[in-house]
């Protein structure tokens, strides 16, 4: 995997990372840090990442064992050591997974296959933060 960060000096504190699959990605810095808000934080751009890679395991796992999933959601709360580096030190992953006729067993398995086994992201992540879930089900 690799990835391809150019600072755009012009922008303040604005980078631009284009990944190995040929994507762009725009990152920017807070005002207080000679950012201008333009884009998100480098450090939400890897909780949102994590974010997706765990959603993405379920909504496979739960595809592959033939649930009839029809959409997931993760909401991410993270908290951040106080001083250098700060690291995320607890993630709460809360999952709104919405399908018809899910059961609650196959969805906390999903759940924690993602985590104890596929999400490379959140596996790395809780080397420093204490992760924790939550999930509901939405019948739809």
């Amino acid at each position: 995997m690799e990835c391809t960060i150019n600072w755009i000096p012009a922008s303040g504190m604005g980078f631009v990372a284009e990944t190995g699959s040929g994507h762009l990605l725009t990152m920017d810095g807070a005002p207080d840090g000679g950012g201008r808000n333009l884009a998100p934080r480098p450090m939400e751009t890897v909780l949102a990442g994590a974010g997706g890679c765990t959603a993405y395991d379920v909504v496979l796992i739960l595809k592959r064992g033939r649930h009839d999933v029809r959409g997931c959601q993760v909401k991410l709360q993270a908290e951040r050591a106080a001083t250098d580096p700060k690291v995320f030190t607890k993630i709460h992953l809360h999952f709104v997974v919405t399908g018809r006729g899910l059961a609650a067993p196959a969805v906390e398995r999903a759940i924690a296959l993602s985590h104890e086994k596929y999400c490379s992201a959140t596996i790395m992540l809780a080397r420093t933060a204490e992760i924790t879930t939550g999930y509901e089900i939405v019948e739809g």
